[in-house]
């Protein structure tokens, strides 16, 4: 599983180096290729191509005709864009997404199980929101 953070950093031409946290696992378990997308431009999600051919097999079941269905893809479709690791572990992030996501320069790479979540520390680490006691009774009742 993905999960932990590291910072990183977008080089000029706008490939995300990803840490060595992540890197290997990614590689072993899923491969070299990824979708980079967003559905809010606040921060980029990089999907490994596996986990993201499922996601689209869960799309393509679901009705086209909703608003909500037709929206998450045009977003996602907007921003996102086939991307290879190359030998050096890097990934190009697509311009329009780094511009309007500020993911350019140091930026912090979140695990989320099967993905990564990637944004500008600054904007990440100035709006941290922490479980309420609210959300840990969820949790808990969850079983979590």
């Amino acid at each position: 599983m993905l999960r932990g953070s590291s910072h990183a950093k977008v080089d000029d031409k706008g490939r995300l180096k990803i840490p060595a946290l992540f890197k290997g696992y990614l590689e072993e378990t899923y491969g070299r290729d990824f979708f980079v997308t967003s559905y809010n431009a606040e921060f980029v999600r990089l999907y490994p191509m596996p986990v993201w051919i499922e996601m689209e097999k869960k799309l393509v079941a679901s009705s086209s005709l909703g608003p909500e269905m037709a929206r998450f893809r045009s977003v996602v479709n907007y921003y996102g864009q086939s991307a290879t690791m190359d030998d050096q572990g890097r990934v190009l992030i697509h311009p329009t997404l780094r511009q309007k996501s500020g993911t350019n320069g140091g930026v912090i790479v979140i695990g989320n199980l099967t993905y990564l979540d990637i944004w500008n520390r600054e904007k990440f680490e100035s709006q941290v929101v922490h479980p309420t006691d609210d959300d840990l009774r969820v949790l808990s009742d969850r079983g979590i």
